[in-house]
């Protein structure tokens, strides 16, 4: 075949092809061929310096989303709610975008609402524009909280963090039920079951929109191999299963894509580094922060996925904490498949036919990511006896 030439156009989502193409659930280019260069008359309002030497013509459309959903950012003055907003502002599925703090929260907002996307920023200050910031939402992301210090113990995190996602949770639970809940808040592993105790009290707990954003350590996994095996990055993959916090992230390196093999010295470097990687970060800013730039575009992907899913995109896949049956704990990180009505499938094929290594891992963090989880779930009940 002779060579093709090629042109990129960027246009509405109504194409004209003789036929129409309606809306399309996300920005995807697809290939249009014409026999003749007469053809391209009946393709209005399109011009392209075509050659009229050859006989086959190939033109890539982009076919851009159009802004409808509506998302908040709960701790968008903070080290992460910052750079994340930032992120999503830059989507073009998000129409709105609420970004609520304590405090300070005012100025992150005049300074995003100068970027020329089509989101509308607004900001709302303090509990009584909790509600104002939540109403009619599609997406809400919760950063808030204390970052992990040197020297800070789980407990310490634990105490701080759990008391402030309770109460973000039920503000969502009271004025929009329905939206897709990312829980970026640590310990994940525990702040996620409290949230489905708190909307569980309220009534309105559905599982399949209720997330653990694990998707830092799909990020640093990816990361990590590409480096140590000199792959493109674009085309590596790992799957990340267990929990978000220590040795409850297990990555499974025999499942990486595309296919590659590992020594035994390289799987345990490889692992221990992606467990470990928060504390990396920590230590290496010696005190002044914690993973917050990595940590807000692991978000902003994830915050991506679920628009896409929410806009009709069939084929969204995200590793992701949430109330799971692929083992025997009410709560596991692993690929799930997500749609417009939140997650649709787990996807149990990673958890089979583990290496020895794997399977180890897999049944020595089940005794930690039980205690973290019912950790959670006392501190809901709790809560709830005091109230």
């Amino acid at each position: 075949m002779a060579a093709m030439s090629a042109a990129t156009f960027s246009i509405g989502t109504n194409v004209s092809l003789g036929c129409k193409v309606g809306s399309l659930p996300q920005s995807k280019s697809f290939g249009v061929r014409f026999n003749s260069q007469n053809s391209l008359k009946s393709f209005s309002g399109l011009k392209a310096a075509i050659s009229p030497k050859k006989k086959v013509r190939v033109i890539s459309i982009t076919v851009q989303p159009q802004a409808s959903f509506k998302v908040a950012i709960l701790g968008a003055a903070g080290g992460i709610g910052q750079p994340l907003a930032l992120l999503i502002k830059m989507s073009p599925l998000v129409s709105a975008l609420n970004l609520y703090d304590i405090a300070n929260v005012k100025g992150v907002a005049a300074d995003l609402s100068h970027c020329n996307t089509p989101s509308k920023v607004q900001d709302f200050t303090g509990a009584s524009e909790l509600g104002s910031a939540l109403k009619g939402v599609d997406v809400v992301v919760i950063p808030a909280g204390v970052p992990r210090k040197p020297g800070m113990t789980r407990d310490d995190l634990f105490n701080i963090n759990a008391g402030i996602v309770k109460n973000l949770i039920e503000a969502v639970a009271d004025n929009c039920p329905d939206a897709f809940i990312h829980i970026i808040s640590n310990p994940v592993n525990s702040t996620v079951p409290i949230a489905a105790e708190i909307l569980k009290q309220k009534g309105v707990y559905d599982p399949k929109k209720l997330f653990g954003v694990s998707t830092l350590d799909v990020v640093r996994a990816n990361t990590f191999v590409a480096q140590k095996k000199n792959l493109k990055l674009i085309d590596v993959d790992v799957p990340v299963v267990g929990g978000h916090a220590g040795i409850t992230i297990l990555p499974l390196l025999s499942k990486t894509k595309p296919s590659v093999s590992f020594t035994d010295e390289e799987i345990q470097e490889l692992t221990v580094r992606i467990q470990n990687a928060g504390t990396e970060v920590v230590e290496a800013k010696a005190g002044t922060g914690s993973a917050t730039l990595s940590m807000a575009y692991a978000a902003a992907r994830f915050v991506e996925s679920s628009l896409r899913a929410l806009d009709g995109d069939g084929d969204v896949y995200e590793c992701s904490y949430v109330q799971s049956d692929l083992t025997e704990l009410p709560y596991f990180a692993s690929r799930v498949k997500i749609g417009r009505n939140g997650v649709e499938a787990l996807i149990p094929s990673d958890l089979q036919g583990l290496t020895e290594y794997e399977q180890k891992a897999l049944e020595a963090l089940k005794p930690e990511l039980k205690s973290s989880i019912e950790k959670g779930i006392a501190f809901a009940h709790k809560q709830t006896v005091t109230a």
